[in-house]
C-alpha cells in the first residue's frame, strides 16, 4: 500500500510515495529526466519490497514536490544534498541509494560529495563525466530505422523549448524508442501504459533549464575514489545515452563496486530484462543491508 509524504528539506518540501514494509530499511529512489517524477519506475521495481522499502522521490521541483524552490537551487549538487535531508526526514540514519539516468548522475554525485553517508549505493544508466554526453548529436545521426531517427532528433532538439507539461510527456512518447535495444519493441507500449496509470506530473520548466546546461554537468570521475560505500554500477551494453564504457570506467575507479551490464539492454534495463534485473540488485541490497 503507496504512503504518500510530504519531506521537509529545509529550503522545501518534496514528494515521496513510500511503498513496502515499514521495518525494512529505505531505498531512496531517484528518478530520470530532469524533469519526470517517480512514475518513470511505474510499478516494475515493487517487487524489491521484499528486501528494502521503496522510497520512491519526486526530486526538486518536480513531479508533486512543490514548485517553490527557486531556479537557482535546481543543480545536480543541491539534489544530491537534498537525498541525506530526505533520510534526515525520514528519521533513517541507514538507508541506501537508487538512481536511473539523471537519477544515476544524482546518486552518483550525492555518493562522492557525501562518501559513506548511504549504506550502499545503486548507479543505474549514468556517467561520471558531461564528457560522455557531448556526442550524441552524432549518435542520433546513425540512429536505426531512419523513421525513428528524425522523430527522435526533432524531439531532443525541442527539449530546449518544451513548455507544458504535455510538451514534454509527448517528447518523451517520442524519445523512448532511442532508449530500447530494438526501436520497435513491443514492450515500449506496455512500459508507456503503466507509467500513465500511475499519473505522472511532468516538470518542463527544470527539463528546459538542464536541456541547455549539459543535464546537470556531472564531473565526478577524479574523485570516484572518494566513494567509500558498496556501490553497485548497472548498464546496458546497448544504451545509446549513456555508454557501457562510462560504466566500466567508473566501477573501475569505485574502491568497492560491482558492475553488472545487461547484455540485451538499453538505457531501461528494468523493463529489457526485467527478472534479471531485480536479481542483481535484490543480492547487492541484501548483502549491503542485512
Amino acid at each position: 500500500m503507496d504512503e504518500p509524504r510530504r519531506l521537509d528539506v529545509g529550503d522545501t518540501r518534496l514528494h515521496a510515495v513510500l511503498r513496502g514494509p515499514a521495518d525494512l530499511p529505505p531505498l531512496i529512489m531517484l528518478h530520470g529526466g530532469p524533469g519526470l517524477d517517480h512514475t518513470e519506475f511505474a510499478d516494475y521495481l515493487d517487487p524489491l519490497t521484499d528486501t528494502v522499502r521503496l522510497v520512491l522521490l519526486d526530486e526538486r521541483a518536480q513531479g508533486r514536490s512543490d514548485r517553490d524552490a527557486p531556479a537557482e537551487t535546481w543543480t545536480l549538487e543541491q539534489m544530491a544534498a537534498d537525498v541525506g535531508s530526505v533520510a534526515r526526514a525520514l528519521g533513517a540514519p541507514r538507508y541506501a541509494v537508487f538512481g536511473h539516468s539523471y537519477g544515476a548522475f544524482v546518486a552518483l554525485q550525492h555518493a562522492v560529495e557525501h562518501p559513506g553517508a548511504a549504506a550502499a549505493t545503486v548507479v543505474c544508466c549514468g556517467v561520471g563525466s558531461a564528457r560522455w554526453l557531448e556526442d550524441i548529436p552524432q549518435r542520433l545521426q546513425s540512429f536505426e530505422p531512419p523513421d525513428l531517427r528524425e522523430q527522435v532528433q526533432t524531439s531532443w532538439a525541442n527539449e530546449a523549448n518544451v513548455r507544458t507539461e504535455a510538451d514534454l510527456a509527448r517528447l518523451m512518447h517520442e524519445q523512448m524508442p532511442w532508449h530500447f535495444t530494438d526501436p520497435r519493441d513491443s514492450r515500449i507500449a506496455a512500459y508507456e501504459a503503466r507509467v500513465e496509470a500511475a499519473g505522472p506530473r511532468y516538470a518542463p520548466d527544470v527539463l528546459r533549464q538542464f536541456s541547455v546546461a549539459g543535464y546537470g554537468g556531472i564531473e565526478v570521475e577524479d574523485r570516484l575514489d572518494r566513494v567509500t560505500q558498496p556501490l553497485l554500477v548497472l548498464a546496458g551494453r546497448h544504451d545509446r545515452t549513456c555508454p557501457p564504457e562510462a560504466s566500466e570506467l567508473m566501477a573501475a575507479r569505485i574502491p568497492q563496486s560491482q558492475l553488472h551490464i545487461f547484455e540485451e539492454s538499453g538505457h531501461m534495463p528494468f523493463v529489457e530484462e526485467p527478472e534479471a534485473f531485480l536479481d542483481v540488485v535484490r543480492v547487492f541490497l541484501r548483502r549491503n543491508l542485512g
